[in-house]
């Protein structure tokens, strides 16, 4: 026999979540206009990339449902696009690290100046990676006929005796597209870092010299870098987008499609299919493992930093 419950004397359960956006409901309409506008033009795309990614799509004809085909070809039937990964993990590991550590040391160093000359050098090292076509002072430099700056030079102190294609030979072109990579790799992240060593309470820094600390790097160390987290973690994020999505400098200099695909990414690579070949479907499915492979990375780097 059913016990008779009275649902009446039952307490109903408080809409905390409720209560909350109605307490706040100033700050979220402040936030409205940018959050539909990142849902409009970045969630809804990466969610629809990811739904077009089990599909065959060719732009002219209606999505055909695939299911994991387009993965199965991508890891087992794809040689190119394993060359893709292997370079875009090369720039991810070593231009990456480099970059980031440069743009902090560069940052701490140029904080030190006076005012006036430290605005000047953060627009001097800031100026390329702003710049869109500053990387075509490099075709000069690397050209591959005898008029290149570098083939001019060593071919008139004797060191060569007939031009070289450092652009398109797979023995070279990758680490010079490292290089240039590395000169425009002070952006976002070096300003990031610029504003974190202004915002730090010059105060610290005395409190620290009376609890012990005796130089430069003790102070970088137990107080500098602790007081600038976000600004780390956001000059990270900015790092692995940039090292991640390195395209268009691989392009330019070394051709597309490069020789052999040794200047094949993985961004090259959705560029070949989904603007060359309109295989939508497919190169969402690229994108889709490299958006995976950057939220990974980025999760591993918060917990290194510890601020999640």
């Amino acid at each position: 026999m059913k016990e008779n419950v009275n649902y009446a004397t039952i307490p109903k359960k408080k809409n905390n979540w409720w209560k909350e956006v109605k307490r706040n409901k100033d700050c979220y309409l402040l936030l409205l206009p940018y959050m539909s506008v990142f849902t409009l033009f970045t969630v809804i795309p990466v969610l629809a990339s990811i739904g077009l990614s089990f599909t065959y799509f060719n732009l002219l004809e209606p999505p055909q449902w695939r299911g994991w085909l387009n993965y199965i070809r991508l890891f087992l039937d794809d040689d190119v696009f394993l060359i893709a990964v292997k370079n875009t993990l090369v720039f991810a590991f070593v231009t990456g690290p480099i970059s980031y550590f440069a743009c902090l040391i560069f940052a701490w160093l140029i904080n030190e100046l006076p005012p006036k000359l430290r605005a000047f050098m953060t627009l001097v090292f800031y100026a390329p990676s702003i710049s869109g076509s500053a990387f075509v002072i490099w075709k000069y430099i690397l050209s591959g006929d005898m008029y290149g700056l570098l083939n001019s030079t060593l071919m008139k102190w004797g060191i060569l005796t007939e031009p070289v294609q450092w652009l398109t030979n797979p023995l070279y072109n990758m680490k010079f597209i490292i290089v240039v990579q590395l000169w425009l790799s002070l952006g976002a992240s070096f300003l990031a870092f610029i504003a974190g060593l202004q915002s730090i309470d010059k105060s610290m820094y005395e409190a620290g010299a009376i609890d012990g600390i005796r130089n430069r790097w003790q102070e970088l160390w137990f107080i500098t870098l602790p007081s600038m987290k976000p600004q780390l973690m956001f000059g990270a994020v900015m790092q692995i987008a940039a090292s991640f999505g390195v395209s268009s400098i691989c392009m330019e200099l070394a051709g597309f499609p490069s020789t052999n695909y040794s200047a094949r990414t993985v961004v090259t690579h959705i560029y070949d299919f989904g603007t060359v070949r309109y295989e939508m479907g497919y190169a969402s499915a690229i994108a889709t493992v490299l958006f995976v492979a950057m939220i990974i990375t980025r999760n591993i780097i918060g917990k290194l930093l510890k601020t999640d």
